[in-house]
């Protein structure tokens, strides 16, 4: 099986050597193609205006300069065109990827342009947080949990089209209370603020910043899993129609009685 790795924290984040080591468990013909710089944010955006470009590390390792989804398509078809990859994991995300967030997410979007071109495609996420000490990151956890989830998904398999969004709690492997398939959650919404700031140049430049309020997790959700310690897998689909507004604008527009056009002769 090939393997391609992913993700949209950089070459050099420390989740793409996790990741590769997790896909190392699975299979020998593993490649890393992945962005040269951070891209967190970046969704599923495309580098049209400007050529792409790669550096070649070493033998099954690419950086590419542009965005999680430019590396997939240059991966596949491009740098392994004459055989593309089975699988491609994307990740393993220095933070979550939990409700809302899948939205902005470069290592979804990754799994997601993956799903497009008909490979299977997984995003891994590690939470980051004070469950057990505050500020440590437990790659230890996707490392331990990893090769055995993605193994079990392969085996059972899933919808082509889909797109497995594995997010891992801020917990130590053996902590972890089990894994549970969940569906995309929703947050109260994200207070945004706009930090604005002065360059040396008398310039004027902005941050944004976001604050979590409080939230209570629907029971069933990423959200609630991964907060109460276990490994959530959420099957997200590729088509956005929201079906029930859809019956609801049909039969609002089937009892509207057409208007005739006018004749003329």
């Amino acid at each position: 099986m090939r393997i391609m790795v992913t993700n949209d924290d950089g070459f050099g984040a420390h989740g793409l050597d996790v990741l590769r080591q997790i896909a190392l468990q699975l299979s020998s013909d593993v490649w890393v193609v992945a962005p040269e710089v951070n891209q967190s944010g970046a969704s599923h955006s495309l580098t049209l205006h400007e050529p792409l470009r790669f550096r070649q590390m070493d033998d099954r390792t690419f950086v590419i300069r542009g965005t999680p989804t430019d590396s997939v398509i240059m991966g596949v078809r491009h740098l392994l065109v004459e055989k593309p990859p089975d699988l491609i994991l994307s990740g393993v995300n220095h933070g979550s990827n939990l409700g809302e967030d899948v939205t902005y997410s470069g290592t979804i979007a990754a799994a997601i342009e993956g799903a497009l071109l008909g490979i299977r495609s997984i995003a891994l996420s590690q939470t980051g947080g004070p469950m057990e000490e505050e500020g440590k990151v437990h790659w230890e956890t996707p490392l331990a949990h990893g090769p055995a989830l993605i193994s079990k998904l392969l085996a059972t398999g899933w919808a082509p089209g889909s797109v497995i969004n594995i997010n891992f709690p801020a917990r130590s492997p053996e902590n972890v209370a089990g894994i549970e398939v969940t569906i995309q959650g929703r947050r109260d919404q994200a207070l945004l603020h706009i930090d604005k700031r002065t360059d040396p140049w008398g310039m004027p430049y902005f941050w944004f910043g976001f604050e979590r309020p409080p939230t209570t997790f629907a029971k069933g959700t990423d959200l609630a899993t991964v907060d109460n310690g276990a490994i959530s897998v959420t099957p997200l689909g590729l088509n956005l129609t929201d079906l029930e507004t859809c019956t609801q604008l049909k039969d609002a527009f089937a009892t509207a009685a057409p208007k005739q056009s006018a004749k003329h002769g």
